[in-house]
């Protein structure tokens, strides 16, 4: 091993369960250097356990959430009890449905009790217009495992910045603080006061401060002692200043129009979306036009915002439900695990196509008529659910013939664009449903979660699905959440730009380095590079965004790539000097040795349809080119060095 190799991976080693990016209290990832400590992390280890500060949130609990836990447990919980900490008190009952149903498949059901906590501050004790309602879902201790594939399935959550806000309240600090350093354990006796109402007297003030992560675009490529000093300079009173002074973020009391600018973002009806544009976005001065999403009558109220990007997917899943008669759904491609999850333990099931290739078109089309057949007075599936392209393969379904099948046979197609993004394809025109995570390049920043779902108004059930939408669908956004993810988004069509071109030229490079090159070296290791230039491409080709015939958009920020060995793997992987951790998306590159973290538990099952475990998830930010490629180079030379024997 190359002194290099080990100084890199020992610099490293420190940011070990710290944010991503580095000083956010509110990252929505977390650094996993090295892929032992991934491993590790799926196994439970304690060395992982004992230092992680923060977490992708629907795998990880942030601690200011599990901290008004502690409390809501000590004031309402006995003998024992946990609890999940829920928005509103529909998401309560539907978790306590969840619980219900799936523990009485193996036994008695689990009792779950409901409570409602109204939190206040003190100066609005009459009016309630800053009060906070929590729905706690009570169980026994023991049935927390369950509660949480709630939690992560689902992604109805509370959200850590509504937690915190909760805290403030209450005269607690946050649970984790601007550098990622936990604030104390709850050290008092059970909460005991006169009524419902908790107050602190400096509530009301701008939304603490996550450094937005362009502070830090060259920060993986820093050294050590930089990044030290960094650290020592930014606290998190010179943050807020970042934010307030400066006017990156709209003050609270305009969540109303950060959630319109977001929702017309998203519909592609601002004639001008600017980041100097910003102020007018959601408001009254604003110049909408049509669409740019391939439907052009898309309007703003057919977007509808959630706190994730799976909140989405569960209530694109829900409305089907409503919506039509009841059928399985169809799982199309090898999907994000949630997908999956939701599909089977909602509803009639699914049925699982896991390659997404043309020939599995052919398999569905037996099932349909199969399924017809048995019974002619209802559609033989209920929706099609599909990513566009695929996580982790990059793969593309041929979209306009499964919208054939979905017009003959009368069943809803729900498509996921998070990775493709409506800035590169357009899905829009063969979808009745189109979902995505905004946490991921519409955000950029990491630092916030959210999702977004669009109904297609030329979609031949969308009078159907618009009328049930309010029985399916409340606001779950957070204010301060949609405040963020305002300022984030509002120039993510640049940032998608730089990206996808860093993206194409990492891609090439690997490629040219593979076993599949014109003319392979004998020590090539780079088995295949994923990417939708390469995967599936005419599929991808036909939903690429054009303008005047010549495409415009590119292939995206995301790839994977396989070696030769699962040493190789993890040389190249551990090498890499950037980020490292779970998500993608992200303004800075972020890897991850993607099947480990995603499929740990089930690696036989994701391997049947070509995941492979050692494969390594790049997701590419907005760094410098040349730079970006030096780091790939040196990751590709360690992993070329385990041919040679030595210890790598």
């Amino acid at each position: 091993m190359s002194t290099a190799f080990r100084s890199t991976t020992a610099a490293q080693s420190s940011t070990l369960g710290k944010p991503v990016p580095p000083f956010t209290a509110h990252a929505i990832s977390v650094s996993l250097p090295t892929w032992e400590d991934n491993v590790d992390y799926e196994k439970g280890a304690k060395r992982i356990a004992d230092v992680m500060v923060v977490g992708y949130p629907r795998f990880f609990i942030h601690l200011s959430i599990q901290k008004l836990a502690q409390i809501c447990e000590q004031k309402f919980g006995t003998h024992g009890e946990q609890c999940l900490l829920c928005p509103t008190r529909k998401v309560a009952e539907h978790c306590r449905a969840f619980m219900l149903d799936r523990s009485s498949q193996t036994g008695p059901p689990v009792p779950v009790r409901l409570v409602q906590f109204l939190i206040c501050p003190e100066d609005d004790v009459e009016t309630l217009t800053q009060c906070i309602e929590l729905h706690i879902v009570l169980f026994p201790g023991d049935s927390f495992p369950l509660a949480k594939q709630f939690w992560q399935h689902t992604g109805n959550f509370i959200s850590s910045r509504r937690a915190e806000r909760c805290l403030a309240m209450l005269g607690e600090l946050p649970g984790v603080d601007v550098v990622g350093v936990p604030s104390p354990a709850i050290a008092r006796p059970p909460i005991r006061v006169p009524n419902r109402h908790y107050a602190k007297k400096s509530f009301g003030r701008s939304p603490p401060a996550s450094p937005a992560s362009s502070h830090f675009r060259n920060g993986p490529f820093r050294s050590r002692d930089e990044v030290l000093k960094a650290e020592e300079a930014l606290s998190a009173d010179q943050s807020v200043y970042l934010e307030e002074r400066y006017g990156r973020n709209l003050p609270l009391e305009s969540a109303d129009a950060c959630k319109r600018a977001l929702r017309r973002r998203i519909a592609g009806v601002l004639v001008r979306d600017n980041p100097s544009d910003w102020s007018n976005a959601g408001g009254n001065k604003a110049e909408i036009g049509p669409s740019t999403r391939g439907v052009d009558n898309v309007a703003e109220d057919d977007v509808f915002l959630f706190p994730t990007g799976m909140s989405a997917i569960w209530h694109a899943h829900q409305l089907s439900l409503a919506a039509r008669p009841a059928a399985k759904s169809v799982c199309f491609g090898f999907p994000y695990t949630d997908t999956l999850k939701i599909l089977e333990k909602w509803g009639p099931g699914c049925h699982f196509l896991g390659n997404g290739l043309d020939k599995d078109i052919d398999e569905l089309e037996v099932i349909l008529e199969k399924e017809a057949a048995a019974d002619r007075s209802r559609p033989p599936v209920l929706a099609l659910f599909t990513e566009f392209p695929s996580n982790p393969l990059l793969r593309c379904a041929d979209l306009p013939r499964l919208r054939a099948l979905a017009d003959k046979y009368d069943f809803l197609i729900v498509v996921d664009e998070t990775i493709g993004n409506f800035v590169n394809v357009e899905v829009l025109p063969y979808a009745d449903i189109v979902v995505s995570s905004l946490s991921k390049i519409f955000s950029g920043d990491a630092n916030v979660m959210g999702g977004s779902l669009v109904l297609n108004p030329r979609g031949r059930r969308y009078t159907e699905l618009k009328a049930k939408i309010p029985d399916v669908y409340e606001d779950l956004y957070f204010d301060e959440d949609a405040v963020y993810m305002e300022r984030n988004s509002r120039d993510f069509r640049r940032r998608i730009e730089i990206i996808d071109e860093n993206a194409l030229a990492v891609c090439t490079f690997l490629r040219s380095r593979s076993i599949s090159s014109s003319s392979p070296s004998p020590r090539a290791v780079v088995k295949r590079v994923y990417y939708p230039k390469w995967e599936t491409p005419a599929h991808y080709e036909r939903c690429r965004v054009s303008r005047d015939g010549a495409p415009t958009g590119g292939f995206g920020g995301l790839f994977s790539v396989t070696f030769t060995s699962e040493k190789a793997s993890r040389a190249f992987y551990d090498t890499l000097s950037c980020q490292k951790g779970p998500s993608l998306g992200t303004n800075f590159t972020l890897a991850s040795p993607y099947v480990i973290l995603a499929h740990y538990a089930e690696l036989d099952w994701a391997a049947q349809y070509g995941v492979e475990q050692s494969l390594v998830r790049v997701s590419v930010g907005m760094e410098d080119r040349e730079e970006l490629l030096a780091d790939f180079e040196r990751a590709l030379q360690a992993a070329e060095a385990t041919l040679d024997n030595t210890d790598a």
